[in-house]
């Protein structure tokens, strides 16, 4: 159980993900969070810095899709300025939303990576259905919601269970 919440890489932010080493490796659509891995839980608008990022993903030839557990109103209204597909109250980590992007990307598991904050909903969710998963380090931990802050104690508890396993090694943290 605890072998599906390590992610296939760890990188501090979206930026540090080496897109174009990924695309020559055949992947072709990404799957990402929005709170907490793109922007911060209560940032409404994309930084000029994400923009330039989505500008890349988009030149290398990646497809794009936000699936987020959060709500319609709050997703629509910073995906949709960027026109920007998007999943809403996804209710990760169900198979159902990751499978839906897939299907709106036109793509297979192995042409997908995951990226996310969480352990426990974007990776655990993208690792059972063998996807590529990335987990970034919480932009801002101050505004999440209690479903959220309890995940992160439960991260902390199998952190533990992993490090003991020897599958999870501190030099593969992001500095």
């Amino acid at each position: 159980m605890f072998e599906r919440l390590v992610p296939k890489l760890r990188v501090n932010t979206v930026f540090d993900i080496g897109l174009e080493e990924l695309y020559q490796k055949g992947y072709r659509g990404i799957i990402t969070d929005l709170d907490n891995t793109l922007v911060g839980a209560k940032a409404p608008l994309a930084t000029p810095e994400l923009l330039l990022w989505f500008a890349k993903v988009k030149e290398l030839g990646f497809k794009l899709i936000i699936v987020s557990n959060n709500n319609m109103d709050r997703v629509s209204r910073f995906a949709t300025p960027l026109n920007i597909e998007f999943v809403h109250q996804a209710r990760k980590p169900s198979n159902t939303p990751f499978l839906k992007a897939m299907k709106l990307m036109e793509l297979t598991p192995e042409q997908t990576i995951v990226v996310g904050d969480q352990m426990l909903t974007d990776v655990y969710g993208g690792n059972r259905l063998g996807l590529y998963t990335v987990l970034v380090l919480p932009i801002s931990v101050k505004d999440e919601g209690i479903g959220t802050r309890i995940n992160r104690r439960v991260e902390q508890i199998a952190l533990t269970r992993l490090r003991k396993q020897g599958l999870w090694h501190e030099e593969d943290k992001p500095q």
